[in-house]
């Protein structure tokens, strides 16, 4: 019996898939616990409509990101904090710090997304690449100034 998986379902297939299964275990399993559903020519039509309708999201989130990516391009965001001899901080600037300071420029971003490999810890300008969407990858310009 065919079927399209509605979850995924270990060893046998994942969600969206269509596969042909014995069909006690369709009958017995699948079907009874809503993990599948019988691959109709009207369940099959209704899958690819899900599955456009997906791929246009995923679009749509894409070109966000690419928005996005260049306002944070042309936007500059400045921090202050105490520092000592020689442009040294007093502590670090975090990627949380820089978060903060991108809500007030009225972008959220999760702090998690930027991808700061350690803590800035010098005065001056550096670039923060932040991860905006699988596929895309923008960068801000961090200015560091005294006190």
């Amino acid at each position: 019996m065919k079927v399209i998986f509605l979850k995924d379902v270990k060893g046998k297939g994942k969600k969206g898939e269509v596969k042909n299964v014995s069909d006690g275990y369709a009958r017995n399993f699948l079907l009874k616990n809503n993990v599948a559903v019988e691959a109709t020519p009207g369940n099959m039509k209704a899958l690819e409509a899900q599955k456009k309708k997906d791929k246009q999201l995923e679009q749509e989130e894409k070109d966000a990101a690419e928005q996005l990516k260049t306002k944070l391009e042309s936007l500059e965001v400045e921090l202050k904090t105490k520092a000592g001899d020689g442009g040294r901080l007093f502590g670090s600037i975090t990627s949380k710090q820089i978060a903060e300071e991108l809500v007030k420029h009225g972008i959220k971003i999760d702090k998690r997304k930027i991808e700061l490999d350690q803590p800035i810890r010098a005065l001056g300008y550096s670039n923060v690449p932040i991860k905006l969407h699988p596929e895309v990858t923008g960068t801000v310009k961090v200015h560091v100034v005294e006190q």
